[in-house]
């Protein structure tokens, strides 16, 4: 199996020839510093939906290598496309935690505006995301911008119409656009293994792109192939698949329960690849870090934990009301009346101290 890797499980760095990356000491404790709290608000938010306080997350937990080294490939003026679980992606793009958290809370629709970081708002729909950045990025083109598109799904997702589609478009217009697929293996409880029979990023060579496979567990992997396949991109060859086999190490979402379809084995073998811990053993290894830079780096991560905690308990109630705005740009009559009608019965509850 083709796999690129410049970091074993073992902490061990190897080259590649085809992807050579220099990273110096403190660029490597930055990426590390990234996966680590990102993994910790992700595992906060585990636990506020657990208490109610979110009706639903998405958790990443062993996908933080993908996200951050495929988004700190990036530049400020390529523009990311995600779909719902890209945590990582949006904590490169500098979009707050607590703007994520709220809108699986249920009070906003997304509360980062997306021009301020080039990060498009969360699309829970499977496959249009694709879609939604092959557009874009045939718009750069022909307004002669230098930058690129970076596209994220899943390998349930490569089963979608929608994507295929993409796919098309983008080789016929040699849009500048990277699709990233974080190949999780699991898409709810479906194995990778009934969706295709070859690896998701061959899919590539029918539509005349390149594809290449990459180890998503390996920050630094991550980081140089998809930086090498944005510079492409900016550079006028058209598109590129990246397929970063990982693992979902927990739930889908926090309303599954992954022990009823896979076994607690293969979770263990997936452990052992960790990618924070292999980037650790790296660090340790090399003299790049020591045992005081991880326990300031742990009180960090409690800080922004107990920031995201209260900062979500701290959220308003959205009014109902804003349910029926923006619905279209214009006044619609029959949205007009929908919300009368809602007003109306919210009324009703007016004289005992409740919405309905």
């Amino acid at each position: 199996m083709d796999l690129v890797q410049l970091l074993t499980p073992e902490g061990e760095r190897v080259d590649h020839p085809d992807y050579p990356l220099r990273a110096g000491p403190r660029e490597l404790r930055g990426l590390y510093r990234d996966m680590l709290l990102t993994r910790r608000f992700d595992a906060e938010a585990v636990t506020l939906q657990r208490q109610g306080e979110l009706g639903l997350w998405a958790s990443l937990l062993g996908q933080e290598a993908a996200q951050i080294g495929s988004g700190r490939a990036t530049r400020p003026d390529d523009y990311v496309f995600p779909c719902y679980r890209e945590h990582g992606v949006a904590w490169t793009r500098g979009v707050d935690p607590l703007n994520l958290l709220g809108m699986y809370r249920g009070v906003n629709h997304g509360g980062w505006d997306p021009d301020e970081n080039n990060f498009h708002l969360y699309t829970i729909v499977i496959g249009p995301p694709l879609l939604h950045a092959v557009g874009y990025a045939m718009g750069l083109t022909r307004e002669g911008a230098g930058s690129a598109v970076l596209s994220y799904f899943g390998d349930g997702a490569s089963s979608q119409g929608d994507v295929a589609e993409a796919f098309t478009f983008a080789a016929v217009n040699q849009a500048p656009v990277v699709f990233f697929c974080q190949n999780n293996q699991w898409a709810i409880s479906t194995p990778a293994s009934h969706q295709t029979r070859t690896p998701i990023f061959r899919r590539a060579e029918g539509w005349g792109f390149p594809g290449v496979r990459v180890d998503g567990n390996d920050v630094l992997a991550c980081l140089a192939v998809t930086r090498s396949a944005l510079e492409r991109a900016r550079a006028g060859q058209g598109p590129t698949l990246i397929e970063a086999f990982t693992y979902r190490m927990g739930p889908h979402a926090t309303s599954d329960e992954p022990r009823r379809y896979r076994a607690d084995a293969e979770v263990a073998q997936w452990e052992a690849k960790d990618p924070l811990l292999r980037l650790k053993t790296h660090l340790l290894a090399q003299g790049h870090a020591d045992s005081a830079f991880f326990a300031e780096l742990a009180e960090e991560a409690e800080q922004l934990a107990r920031r995201v905690r209260d900062g979500v308990r701290a959220m308003p109630d959205p009014d109902p009301d804003q349910l029926f705005r923006h619905v279209y740009v214009d006044e619609h009559a029959q949205v007009r009346e929908e919300q009368q009608t809602y007003q109306a019965y919210q009324a009703m509850f007016a004289g005992e101290g409740g919405r309905g």
